[in-house]
C-alpha cells in the first residue's frame, strides 16, 4: 500500500465514529478522536488533521462521508 491509500485508510478509520454531515471545518476537527492534534503517518509523511484546514476551502462542506473527507484531504495535499 503506497502512501496516498495508508493516509486515506488511516483518515476513513479515525472518522468511523463521527456523525456525518459535517458542516463546518470546526465540525471536522472535532470528529477526529484527538481533535486538530490525530496523525495519520506512512513511512517519513505525517500529516495532521489540524492540518487539513490548509487545503479545504468553505466549499468543500458540508462533508457527506468519512471516505469524502479522505478523497479530498488525499487529493489536495499532493499525495
Amino acid at each position: 500500500m503506497g502512501v496516498k491509500e495508508e493516509i486515506h485508510t488511516q483518515i476513513v478509520g479515525a472518522l468511523a465514529g463521527a456523525k456525518f454531515p459535517l458542516e463546518t471545518p470546526e465540525a471536522l476537527l472535532s470528529a477526529f478522536p484527538d481533535g486538530a492534534e490525530t496523525t495519520c503517518k506512512s513511512g517519513d509523511f505525517e500529516l495532521k488533521a489540524g492540518d487539513a484546514g490548509k487545503v479545504l476551502t468553505a466549499s468543500d462542506f458540508p462533508f457527506k462521508s468519512a471516505q469524502n473527507v479522505a478523497d479530498v484531504i488525499v487529493e489536495r495535499a499532493g499525495l
